[in-house]
Order: structure tokens, then sequence, then C-alpha cells
């Protein structure tokens, strides 16, 4: 291989490297832009509204942990059989 077809693909990858990178920038960029916005609509939601959302937030929560707790205590009973 020549030493300027080297280069040629070297910078042919890099290009290629380049654009891929720029399209995970645009899309990160979009989705905090998409964030923003909603912690800004959120934010304008009136004080029981709000107080609403917090506390179904805090129900799917508890909800996440005892399915952790249950998923442990199975596994707990699992290891005491063997």
């Amino acid at each position: 291989m020549s030493v300027k077809k080297f280069f040629q693909n070297a910078f042919s990858d890099m290009k290629e490297s380049t654009k891929a990178q720029h399209e995970v920038d645009k899309a990160n960029f979009a989705a905090a832009k998409a964030e923003s916005k909603a912690t800004w609509e959120e934010a304008k939601q009136s004080p029981s509204a709000r107080q609403q959302m917090m506390q179904e937030e805090r129900e799917e929560q508890i909800a996440k942990a005892k399915e952790r707790e249950a998923a442990a205590n199975k596994r707990i009973e699992n290891a005491k059989k063997r």
C-alpha cells in the first residue's frame, strides 16, 4: 500500500467518524433541549398539579422498590434451598 493510499483511507475514515459523531451530538442536544422544556413546563404548573405529579412519581418509586425487594427475597430463598 502506498503512503498516498494510506492517508486517503485514514482521512476517509476520520471523515466518516466525524459525521457519525455529529449525528450523536445532534441527537443528544435535541434530547437535552426537550428535557429542559419539559422541566420548564412542569415548573409552570399549578402547585396542586405539581404536588399530584410528585406523588405519582413517589408511588412509582415505591412500587419499583417493592418489586426489587420481592426479587431479592426470592433470590435469598433460592440460595437457602441449595
